[in-house]
């Protein structure tokens, strides 16, 4: 996501590099090629022209500090115009009614019913609602049958009426189903509908009408670029909606929908989905989006998608055994496995400033972990309980049982031992500060 976009300003950039000050030639070389780069990614030409002139104006008007080149002032200026362009604040989903009907609209195959799944998951483990959802798509043959396997995945409940074709009706009838269950928030999946379709885009009109919705979210697929933005603009005409949602950041996608559309539409983005689990979606954050197109990382999106794995019991029993250096493979499993659920590895690498830049042309897989885990399978419960009882005959053996050769066993297991030693220092104060003490000497 983003990486084209990011190379390019990086090489934009550089013009300014090595300059002592800001002058009207080597901005306007900068903002050609800046220019360029977000027309390169498919961002509204208009949208372009206007962001490349609010930066040119700020830079020109800032005085340039002698301990920032003129290089990091201008990084500093495109972070903050960045953020504003794309919102400047985070807008969360409304939620203040119960129940909260939220209605879901857009075109066909823009991931509308994989969303609304992701949606109810997120109200449901980080919201604390108890969300119904309501199959409305009556045209799509098994939509009702996708969104009724999501809900068991996820452990919420799904209305559904499969012998209505009626949708107004089935809306209001899951609305009255989710009062009379305790529900909170209401999710009404719809039909994909084209905006020159006006029947359908009548239809869904009468939906908004009769439910009378708290939240109208247009879900948009990111990889249809400027067409993800002129659609959201007809649909914006009829619908009124309250909020947009980027699907498929995660794909081969240039980013100019997530550039254009708050500027085009004046609706917020809310959302942005990151992959196909029920857990690989976003709240939006501009300034973090920000930080991430411009190489600086995103450490709090880092944390936070960590906190969301994090079991304050389990990481209490887990210390006491670093204290004890007690730590076994079983521990190292379970960490892996945590790790995994955080989302695809070279997205959170990208969360780490500066490791975006040196990991842009390394193609790190989903099985990164694979033949590590392999490993780990292939040892006996004492063996995973007693890493030092793992000798070289045992070793040989793990080997041949997980598929991989002597070499990677030997390897993992200087990596663990190596791992225990700095988990046992940095749970001792004393330790801990001594090698505080040492850091400037090293």
């Amino acid at each position: 996501m983003f990486e084209n976009l990011s190379d390019k300003l990086d090489r934009a950039f550089k013009v300014l590099k090595g300059q002592g000050s800001i002058t009207e030639i080597n901005v306007a070389e900068t903002m050609k090629e800046i220019r360029k780069a977000l027309l390169d990614a498919d961002v509204n030409y208009k949208t372009a022209k206007a962001f490349t002139d609010d930066v040119k104006q700020k830079a020109l008007g800032a005085n340039v500090l002698t301990t920032i080149s003129p290089g990091q002032l201008l990084t500093k200026i495109m972070n903050d115009e960045l953020t504003q362009l794309m919102g400047g604040s985070t807008v969360d989903v409304n939620l203040t009614s119960s129940p909260s009907i939220i209605l879901i609209a857009g075109l066909n195959g823009a991931g509308k019913t994989t969303f609304t799944g992701k949606l109810a998951n997120y109200l449901k483990t980080q919201k604390n609602k108890k969300p119904l959802l309501v199959a409305d798509d009556i045209y799509r043959p098994a939509a009702i049958d996708q969104l009724q396997v999501l809900g068991e995945q996820i452990g919420i409940p799904v209305y559904t009426n499969r012998e209505s074709k009626d949708p107004v009706a089935i809306a209001l009838e899951g609305i009255a189903h989710a009062k009379q269950n305790g529900n909170n928030v209401v999710i009404i999946d719809t039909a994909g509908r084209l905006a020159i379709d006006e029947a359908m885009m009548v239809e869904i009109e009468q939906v908004k009408a009769a439910t009378k919705p708290h939240e109208i979210l247009f879900v948009v697929d990111a990889m249809t670029g400027q067409d993800a933005v002129n659609t959201a603009k007809v649909f914006n005409e009829r619908l009124d909606f309250t909020g947009v949602v980027l699907t498929k950041l995660d794909g081969d996608t240039r980013g100019g929908a997530a550039l254009s559309i708050k500027s085009v539409v004046n609706k917020p983005i809310k959302f942005v989905g990151t992959g196909e689990k029920m857990e690989a979606l976003d709240v939006f954050h501009p300034d973090r989006m920000a930080s991430r197109i411009l190489g600086m990382g995103d450490v709090v999106s880092l944390v936070e998608r960590a906190q969301q794995q994090f079991d304050e019991k389990e990481a209490a029993e887990l210390q006491k055994k670093i204290r004890k250096n007690k730590f076994d493979f079983n521990d190292f499993y379970g960490q892996i496995q945590q790790i995994k659920k955080m989302g695809n590895m070279k997205d959170l690498m990208g969360m780490i400033p500066g490791v975006g830049k040196i990991m842009k042309d390394v193609e790190v897989s989903d099985d990164a972990f694979k033949s590590i885990e392999a490993i780990i399978q292939s040892m006996t419960p004492h063996e995973k309980e007693n890493p030092d009882s793992i000798n070289q005959s045992r070793r040989t053996r793990i080997a041949k049982g997980s598929g991989t050769d002597l070499q990677e066993v030997n390897r993992l297991i200087k990596q663990f031992e190596d791992m225990r030693k700095v988990m046992k220092q940095m749970s001792n104060p004393a330790a801990m500060a001594n090698m505080m003490r040492r850091m400037p000497k090293m």
